[in-house]
């Protein structure tokens, strides 16, 4: 399902036009970047949680010039679904 498709079912269940509903969810989507941007993890309760995860530090080897590079710690964005959610999709 792509945002497209998101729109398209919220407007039909909805009744509301197409560009209040884009901006709605384009509105909703640069919230929760900016959430994480700022190390906020985002919580939506029956749904999941937007987390940031922190990376450590590791080495790593470069095979094809047999070498070895640092990389530095660093933050990446997750999912983590809530359990009615996991259990819905699992039925």
């Amino acid at each position: 399902m792509t945002k497209a498709d998101i729109v398209n079912e919220i407007a039909k269940n909805t009744g509301i036009d197409k560009t209040t509903v884009l901006a709605t969810v384009e509105a909703f989507m640069s919230a929760v970047k900016k959430s994480l941007e700022n190390e906020e993890n985002v919580y939506l309760r029956g749904f999941g949680s937007f987390i940031v995860k922190k990376r450590a530090q590791k080495t790593a080897r470069n095979i094809s010039k047999n070498t070895t590079i640092i990389i530095p710690e660093h933050n990446i964005p997750a999912f983590k679904p809530a359990k009615t959610f996991t259990i819905a999709v699992k039925k």
